[in-house]
């Protein structure tokens, strides 16, 4: 595997585990049952991919990349103190979609960085960009 694919491999497992960590800390004050069900199910789809990335990743003995530091504690701090001001599905709704995005555009960044990557990362990686867009759309009905 070459050094693209690895560079793009690691770019998506750090943002896939963005995605869980973010889904996880907002689940527990979701009230309506289909945001709760749509959460749930992308938080498997992320767990999916991410199983997905690390297999690759081990594959070509690699490690995967954790958030950086400053990206969790960012991301901790913005969900915390919003959802203390206003603990609501439209408030959980509104940070999953602003991660979403960030995550979509991340994602492509990386994606466009590493043009020779193999063509099954590259596809995992649009797998991932897919998922972050899709969900980000069906939370609208949400904000």
């Amino acid at each position: 595997m070459n050094d693209a694919s690895i560079g793009l491999l690691q770019a998506c497992d750090s943002g896939a585990k963005t995605g869980l960590n973010s889904i996880r800390a907002v689940l527990d004050k979701v009230q309506d049952t289909e945001l709760l069900r749509l959460l749930t199910h992308a938080m498997e789809t992320h767990e999916k991919i991410g199983k997905e990335i690390m297999a690759m990743l081990e594959t070509a003995q690699q490690e995967g990349r954790d958030p950086s530091a400053m990206a969790r504690i960012g991301a901790w701090f913005k969900i915390n103190m919003e959802l203390l001001i206003q603990p609501t599905d439209d408030t959980v709704a509104a940070l999953i979609t602003d991660g979403c995005n960030m995550g979509v555009k991340q994602i492509s960044v990386y994606f466009n960085r590493y043009p020779d990557a193999d063509p099954k990362v590259r596809a995992i990686a649009d797998r991932l960009r897919i998922e972050e867009e899709q969900l980000a759309k069906q939370l609208r009905l949400y904000l």
